[in-house]
């Protein structure tokens, strides 16, 4: 059994995906890009700003499932720029605690809209 999230909190999906996918008690997160969910538009400011904004977006996800961010158990880090990753680093710890979720990231040509982050989580609920 299968249900979809959907929070007006995160930005709406551009094409045939759902911002989350609850099955038994795994929430698989959509990736998410620093669309900012209440004007549309890509946060662009630097680089932390877009980090920020993709874990406010996921953040409210996960509480649409019924859950927190304290429950992703797994994350995957897609980035235009390897390098960023000391700025993912510095994010992270804003967001989560530890034990901190798995990771992976990888460098990628190109993101959605230009955007140079983009991170999709798994989380389980208790």
């Amino acid at each position: 059994m299968r249900k979809a999230i959907q929070t007006d909190l995160a930005p709406a999906p551009v094409g045939s995906y759902s911002q989350a996918v609850i099955a038994g008690n795994t929430v698989y997160l959509a990736g998410q890009i620093a669309l900012d969910p209440y004007t549309g538009k890509m946060v662009q400011e630097d680089f932390r700003a877009e980090a920020v904004r993709v874990f406010e977006n996921m953040k409210a996800v996960t509480e649409a499932a019924g859950g927190s961010l304290s429950q992703v158990v797994k994350l995957t880090v897609y980035l235009i720029d390897i390098a960023a990753i000391t700025t993912v680093n510095e994010v992270i710890p804003l967001y989560f605690s530890q034990p901190y979720p798995a990771r992976t990231s990888i460098q990628v040509a190109a993101l959605p809209q230009n955007a140079t982050i983009e991170v999709e989580a798994v989380m389980v609920k208790r």
